[in-house]
């Protein structure tokens, strides 16, 4: 029973304590995994409550286990050298969610989130469950509230946006497109040729062109709905989506 206390005692790292904010960082990083799978993103549940717990678990193993080697005077360790390459390897990580596709950049939000949950668990493995807390909560408050306020201010200002646009060839409507263009005040800065394919509609090969058209100016996080709707035009896909 000795051992067993001995081994429970907080003072070296296995105790009540310890157990409790691996407990505190396993809920708040699967409360944050639980969102970003709802969304469907691709760091969701199981991504975001490894990464938090276990920040959580090399947070405590840098504040307690060295102790058993720790002499005054001779051997002197800085726990914070451990929790400080959590950050560097969760930088990593993030990196590998983002992705470039025709120039549009996508998965920022869901690195930030998982550099995010890392913080989380390393506040509680540090024993700050309240700022844990805390920043759970505010992480809340920045999916739900502010992607449609970001929304609405790129709607009022001046945004600039990426489409990908599929159009049938032959019928003018690359004009009516730059045509729209001016018409809203939407200031185009690139313009390129993507592809060129071809698909059955009405019994007749129809040439199909795909372009990637970027531009800027009030209204550009909206334009999907616009240039839809422009005769001739099969598909438009928007770039740099905020909700990533």
């Amino acid at each position: 029973m000795t051992h067993v206390l001995a081994a429970m005692d907080s003072a070296h790292g296995q105790g009540w304590r310890q157990l409790g904010e691996l407990l505190v960082a396993f809920v708040l990083s699967s409360v944050i995994g639980l969102e970003r799978q709802f969304q469907g993103k691709s760091a969701g549940l199981r991504t975001q409550t490894i990464v938090g717990t276990a920040s959580a678990l090399i947070l405590i193993v840098s504040k307690y286990g060295f102790s058993d080697v720790l002499q005054p005077g001779t051997v002197v360790l800085d726990p914070s050298r451990v929790a400080a390459q959590i950050v560097s390897g969760i930088g990593f990580l993030g990196a590998g969610l983002i992705i470039t596709c025709r120039g549009a950049i996508r998965g920022l939000t869901t690195a930030a989130s998982v550099w995010e949950t890392a913080a989380i668990g390393m506040a509680a493995g540090a024993g700050l469950p309240l700022l844990a807390l805390l920043v759970t909560g505010l992480h809340f408050v920045i999916v739900f509230a502010y992607t449609p306020l970001g929304r609405l201010m790129s709607a009022r200002g001046q945004a600039e946006r990426t489409y990908t646009i599929t159009y049938e060839d032959g019928r003018g409507v690359l004009r009516d497109l730059l045509a729209t263009c001016t018409s809203h005040s939407w200031t185009i800065s690139s313009l390129d040729i993507a592809d060129r394919a071809r698909t059955q509609s009405d019994d007749h090969r129809v040439p199909l062109v795909m372009i990637s058209l970027r531009f800027h100016g009030r209204g550009a996080d909206a334009a999907t709905s616009t240039l839809a709707g422009i005769d001739g035009v099969v598909r438009v896909d928007q770039g740099e989506d905020e909700n990533d």
